[in-house]
């Protein structure tokens, strides 16, 4: 059981980053796992955002295929997913929101801000991550560039040095005595 505290909800976020899938090019959850952060029954949300579609664009709430349902139950270790009937709906950032207003409990509002502050995170993550990956190649090409002065230089020198053992005999210019 989660715990709550002075009105926070205390859960690691890694338990959230743990049920936060990546369909269709989209950071999704899954309406059973957050039935479970809201405390409510996976029926009572579903039901909650049937009533309510109009203000869950596809861009906030899709239902999954059945081959991406099949494709995600493949990725978990263990199957807990039960004798399903329906297509699971998927939540992204913006549908955990405003899930929140549909259900109207002051768990669902916690719980959603404690989720979006997660996914918060890991945007941040990836952006650093991000940045981390420019500075390196960013590097890669000052060190490919100084490589190739290096050898130009090395060869500059190889040539003094073999101008030095073979050098061209010059003209002497100047009085004779």
């Amino acid at each position: 059981m989660i715990k709550e505290k002075d009105d926070n909800i205390l859960l690691p976020d890694e338990s959230i980053i743990s049920k936060i899938w990546f369909v269709r090019n989209e950071k999704v959850m899954l309406d059973r796992d957050l039935a479970e952060l809201y405390e409510v029954d996976t029926k009572v949300l579903k039901q909650a955002v049937r009533r309510n579609l109009d203000i869950f664009p596809e861009h906030f709430m899709f239902e999954l295929t059945e081959n991406e349902f099949r494709n995600l139950r493949s990725q978990t270790v263990t199957s807990s997913w039960g004798g399903q009937r329906y297509l699971p709906f998927v939540f992204t950032e913006h549908g955990v929101l405003q899930l929140a207003s549909v259900l109207k409990s002051k768990r669902a509002k916690k719980m959603s801000i404690r989720i979006i502050e997660v996914f918060v995170k890991m945007r941040q993550m990836l952006t650093d991550n991000l940045t981390l990956k420019l500075d390196i190649e960013e590097i890669k090409k000052k060190l490919v560039n100084q490589d190739k002065n290096i050898e130009l230089v090395f060869s500059y020198l190889d040539e003094l040095m073999e101008k030095q053992k073979n050098p061209i005999p010059r003209k002497q210019i100047g009085f004779k005595i």
